[in-house]
């Protein structure tokens, strides 16, 4: 999660992006940074964030985008669907589709594919053409993912990547990565990706560089 990418007020809204997506967000951002017993400014220089920006994000001035909710979710060691207020009935190892609920977050759609509180995240995400392909992201970790629908240019490093429907991408989160929608109907994927469980070791890695996918 890149400090400099946009955020839009908490009272806007867009087709994308529609107004009230993410209304538990404010409050639960600033319950799971004091349950992991960190300051504003520590959180947010974990997250690279300035505190300002984290402070108007905990108050619901701003949305975060999806790619930001997943970097604060690896700082509080915790996963989007707790960031976003949601709870998911005991550990069940099945996830039924009916039970997966569309949130929109930064121009992107996300399903829950998975339990809370594991070590690894998995989600089920349309990117529309032209949405986020300009961050690039930088952050601890593995991503693990695999094109549904349409093709999907991933850049990792210097090299550029087009995926097919049917393929995949296996890679280390460091290493400073771009995905976008090669296709004007956008790219539908399955998403796995590692969890930091614990903040203090999110803190010892340093300031995250940059956006978390």
């Amino acid at each position: 999660m890149s400090s400099s990418e946009t955020e839009r007020p908490a009272g806007a809204s867009s087709p994308a992006d529609p107004a009230g997506a993410l209304p538990a967000v404010a409050p639960q951002l600033r319950a799971l940074r004091r349950q992991a017993s960190l300051t504003l400014e520590a959180a947010a220089r974990a997250a690279g964030l300035s505190p300002a920006h984290l402070s108007r994000l905990e108050t619901g001035q701003r949305q975060p985008s999806l790619p930001m909710l997943l970097t604060l979710a690896r700082v509080y060691g915790t996963t989007v669907s707790e960031l976003l207020g949601e709870t998911v009935a005991g550990r069940d190892a099945v996830v039924r589709a009916a039970d997966m609920e569309p949130t929109a977050a930064g121009g992107w759609t996300y399903w829950q594919a998975g339990a809370s509180g594991r070590g690894m995240q998995a989600l089920r995400v349309h990117v529309p053409y032209g949405s986020q392909g300009d961050i690039v992201r930088v952050h601890p970790g593995e991503e693990w993912l695999h094109v549904l629908r349409g093709r999907l240019r991933l850049r990792l490093g210097d090299t550029t990547h087009r995926l097919a429907a049917g393929d995949s991408a296996h890679f280390d989160s460091l290493t400073p990565h771009r995905i976008a929608a090669d296709d004007h109907d956008g790219v539908d994927l399955l998403f796995v990706h590692t969890l930091l469980q614990s903040p203090t070791a999110a803190l010892c890695l340093g300031p995250i560089p940059g956006d978390a996918s």
